[in-house]
Formats: structure tokens, sequence, C-alpha cells
């Protein structure tokens, strides 16, 4: 038998572990079925409207929930077993694609009936993704963070790869209902795994409080952790304007390159496909690189293929345009998250994880709601392609200011947690 090289064993050595090997596996099934499902949705609310801003409606009813549930997210994430977190908001997200099945099939097929169940799942998303960012780090031991947080950034992509795929062949074959019926049977693997995996303790300490004060204890300690608050910043970026890699490859095919709707999932699926070529990168088979360094070439790689994409009139020119932007979006954003994670203090994790997250999805959905709008006026072309240049023009910005980026390095904050007497008034 080959032996496992060894930089591809020092980027994979999370997988070493089993908890996270299994949370890996059955997260990567799941996130199949929701790529499915979300592609889906983009394709069969274009069909009954014909208008870019439905498609764009979607991705704000899936995001914006984020948006307002993430600081209890966090506040629970913090406060309560996490594994248990996953299982009730995993299940709420099976209920939701249950009941898009079942409406679909009963022929209640109106846009705003479609906008509604994806908002449920949306809810279930918010509640959850603070728990399950802060789920990882307590998988594996500290050395291997990087690579278990590269790793779910990965395994993310590459379900948004698959997904898309297979997406194509229902679009082709058969009924969009079963898509929405596959995605809720895929949420069982992620249930199965969490059933058997070891549950970490709950977390510690002081009690986080409310959640309006919770969502304000993490503002101010990001504000103090320079190296958090820069991480938030670039993911903020690559979130605000690089929102057509999410929802225009829909528009693309249908207005642009006026191919079938298979063309979408192919299309699509090129972004999952670039992020697996962005993990050797970030997982630190060719040597663990400077956070600095992967997040500067990441960013113009985003900013770069945005712009190709945006100018393509050929579907060939897109999936080109599309792979780059996943391979730039992997890099920026698992880098990103690294570096937030490998700083953050435990105690306040969860708030934190939900402060990146409302600013992500605040930056998606503001995104999304001009481009998608502005696609109608104008068209999707001028529209993508300034949004590509735009991520070039902070591409060159934060390059001439290097040190920016640099704090993306800073080390583990090891602070204790504050008593509650010492928190000002």
């Amino acid at each position: 038998m080959t032996p496992v090289s060894p930089r591809l064993g020092h980027g994979l050595r999370a997988l070493r572990h089993r908890n996270f090997r299994r949370f890996w596996l059955g997260a990567l099934v799941s996130n199949s079925g929701t790529w499915l499902q979300s592609l889906m949705v983009g394709i069969v609310l274009f069909d009954l409207t014909g208008r870019a801003a439905w498609v764009g409606a979607a991705s704000i009813a899936a995001f914006l929930p984020s948006t307002i549930f993430s600081p209890l997210g966090g506040n629970l994430a913090d406060r309560f077993d996490r594994r248990l977190l996953l299982v009730g908001g995993q299940s709420l997200g099976a209920c939701s694609a249950v009941l898009l099945a079942g409406t679909w099939y009963a022929g209640q097929r109106s846009p705003w009936l479609i906008i509604a169940i994806t908002v449920l799942g949306g809810v279930a998303g918010g509640l959850t993704i603070p728990a399950w960012q802060s789920f990882i780090p307590t998988l594996v031991p500290v050395d291997d963070l990087p690579s278990a947080i590269t790793l779910n950034s990965l395994q993310f992509n590459i379900a948004r790869s698959l997904g898309p795929a297979l997406g194509a062949v229902v679009v082709s074959t058969i009924d969009p209902g079963w898509a929405f019926a596959l995605n809720a049977l895929s949420y069982g693997a992620v249930l199965i795994a969490l059933s058997v995996i070891t549950s970490p303790p709950p977390p510690s300490g002081r009690d986080p409080g409310g959640v309006v004060e919770g969502l304000r204890e993490a503002i101010d300690y990001v504000r103090v952790q320079r190296g958090i608050a820069v991480a938030i910043g670039i993911a903020w970026s690559a979130a605000l304007l690089g929102f057509a890699a999410f929802s225009f490859p829909v528009i693309y095919v249908a207005e642009v390159y006026e191919v079938g709707s298979a063309w979408v999932g192919i299309v699509t699926a090129c972004f999952g496909a670039g992020a697996i070529f962005a993990a050797p990168v970030v997982t630190g088979m060719f040597g663990d690189l400077p956070r600095v360094s992967v997040a500067r070439g990441s960013l113009a790689v985003y900013g770069v293929s945005i712009t190709v994409f945006g100018l393509s009139t050929a579907p060939w020119v897109g999936m080109v345009g599309m792979a780059g932007a996943g391979f730039g979006f992997l890099a920026l954003v698992a880098t990103s998250n690294t570096a937030m994670q490998s700083i953050v203090a435990d105690h306040i994790r969860g708030r934190v994880v939900s402060a990146r997250i409302m600013v992500m999805t605040i930056a998606f959905t503001i995104g999304n709601a001009v481009q998608t709008n502005l696609s109608d006026l104008v068209g999707p072309r001028p529209v993508v392609t300034t949004a590509g240049l735009g991520l070039m023009a902070i591409a060159v910005a934060v390059n001439l200011r290097p040190g920016v980026l640099q704090r993306l390095d800073d080390p583990p904050d090891t602070s204790p947690e504050p008593r509650p007497s010492s928190r000002s008034a």
C-alpha cells in the first residue's frame, strides 16, 4: 500500500479524530442536500416568475433569518450543550424540507409560499450555525484546529459541487419535488452522526446573560481583538460583493447563455470544484502558509474570477470564472474563519461566531437585494462585472497597507474570563 504523503497527512490531520470524521461525513451528505434544494428553489422561482429579483428573494429568505436569530443562537451555544442544539436545529431544517416537498406535490406552487418555507429553513440555520462553528473546535486538539476549520469549509464546498451536480440530473430527468425530498432525507446523515459522537461537556463559566447583552459583549470583544475584526471585515467584503457566485448562475444560464436549465447545476458545481482545489493551500499540504499571504492572494483571485464570470457570454467561460471564484472564496473565508477561531477565547466563542454570521448575512442580504434588482433593470453582466472590479479594488487597497492583514496571524487570546464585577456598567 502506498504510504500517505506527509504533506497530505498534515493537511488532513483533523480526520484522524473519530468524532470529527463522523461529523464531517454527516455534514457532507446533509449540505449536499441543502445545496441541491437551494439550486432547485432558484430554478423554480425563476421559471414561475421570470424575474431575477425572485431568485434574490430566495437567498434573502435563507440568509436574513441568520441575521435575526444568530445572536440568540450564539447565546445558546455559550450556555447549553452544542451537540443537542445541533440536533434540534437540523431536525427543524428537515421539517422545512419535508414541508416544501409536501406542498409541491400538493400542487401549491406560489412563489410566496416557497419563500415562506425557505424562511423556516433559514431560521433553523440562524439558531444553529453558531453552535456548529463552535462545536468544531471541541472535536479536535488545538494543534489540529486549522485543519478542522479548513476541512469543515471544504466539505461545505464539496457539497456545493455535489448538490448542484445532482441538481443538473434532477432538473433534466425528474420532478423538482424530488430535490426537496432528497434534501429532507439528507438531514438524517448528520443526525445519525450527532447521535454517535461523544459529546464534549457544555460550556462552563459565567452565564452569558441576555441576547442583547451577549451581542454587545461580542462586539466589545471584537473591537479589542483586532485580528478578529480584520477576519470579519474581509469576510464581509467577500459576502457583499461576491454574492454573484451564489445566485447569478440561474440568471446567466437563462438570460445570457440561453441554454437549458441543466447548465445551472453544471456552472454552479464548478464553484465547489474550484474550492476543492483550494483545499491543499489552506489545509497546509504545501506547508503552513501565513494567513496574511493566503488572504492577500485569495482576495485577488476572487475578484478576478467574479469579473471573468461577469463578463462571460458562454457557459465554458462562466465555468472558468466560477471555478476561480470557488478557489478564492474557500481560501479567503476559511483563512478568516481559522484566524477568528484560533484567536477567540472559548468562553465567548459562540457569541463572536454569531456576530460574524450577522455581519456576513447582512452583507449577503444587501448585496443580494442591490445586485438582483439592478440586474432586472440593466442586465446581469454590468452588475456582476462591477462587483468583481470592486473586489479587485479592495485587494489592491489591502496590499497597499500590508499591516492590516497581518493581524490575521495574531496569537490566541489566553486571558481568563472576566468576573461579573469587573465588567463596566
